[in-house]
């Protein structure tokens, strides 16, 4: 059966299904989403639900904004979420910002992993803002993602951005893939790190970035 785009479009969006902060929609980017809506109607119909009911009337076009949202990292730059939140400055000792709420979808499954990521820096010379780090976790967890490349990304961006003397990166995250499926094991938590520079390089300050990290936890 041929998804019926046009009935899709014809779905009136409710206010609080809105999102207030999205931009507009370019025309390329409705029509992907009228596309996504009525692959998710026939997705429902293979499942043997009714899209036509009311519960259901409006789910195709809440689940492409959502995806859309859920992915929105593809259109993300992290030079320009950055923007001009680096400046020079003269600290040498680490920066650490730990317990960064992180949220992301596995590309095997589609399903939900999140967690929290560390972050931690020793400048050479240049700062970045602090609500920057949290900006460049979104870039790379708003993608379809293994949590072992995500936690590399964010390293190599931070690297890239600030060429600072280390990068150090820890995610601890839970994935539904593992507990609402397949082994169902409840209690498991994934954590992946990522050293560069000083990090790798120097025992002490990656012994200090880890015990920091995982301090209280």
């Amino acid at each position: 059966m041929t998804p019926n785009v046009a009935a899709v479009r014809q779905l009136q969006v409710s206010p609080h299904d809105a999102n207030a902060d999205s931009p507009p929609m370019t025309a390329a980017a409705s029509e992907r989403q009228a596309e996504l809506a009525a692959l998710v109607r026939r997705q429902l119909e293979l499942l043997g639900e009714t899209p036509g009911r009311e519960g259901l009337l409006r789910t195709p076009e809440r689940v492409a904004r959502s995806l859309a949202w859920l992915t929105g990292g593809y259109e993300s730059d992290v030079r320009d979420v950055v923007g001009e939140a680096v400046f020079e400055e003269t600290h040498e000792s680490m920066v650490l910002v730990r317990d960064i709420e992180m949220y992301s979808m596995c590309e095997h499954h589609m399903l939900p992993f999140f967690g929290k990521v560390h972050i931690a820096y020793v400048p050479d010379g240049r700062i970045v803002g602090l609500s920057k780090l949290p900006r460049i976790v979104d870039v790379f967890a708003r993608r379809l993602q293994v949590q072992e490349r995500l936690t590399e990304q964010i390293a190599a961006a931070i690297e890239e951005v600030l060429q600072p003397r280390g990068v150090g990166v820890v995610i601890e995250a839970v994935h539904l893939c593992m507990m609402m499926r397949g082994v169902e094991k409840q209690n498991s938590k994934t954590i992946t790190c990522a050293l560069r520079g000083q990090f790798r390089e120097c025992a002490m300050t990656r012994d200090e970035f880890l015990r920091l990290a995982h301090r209280g936890t």
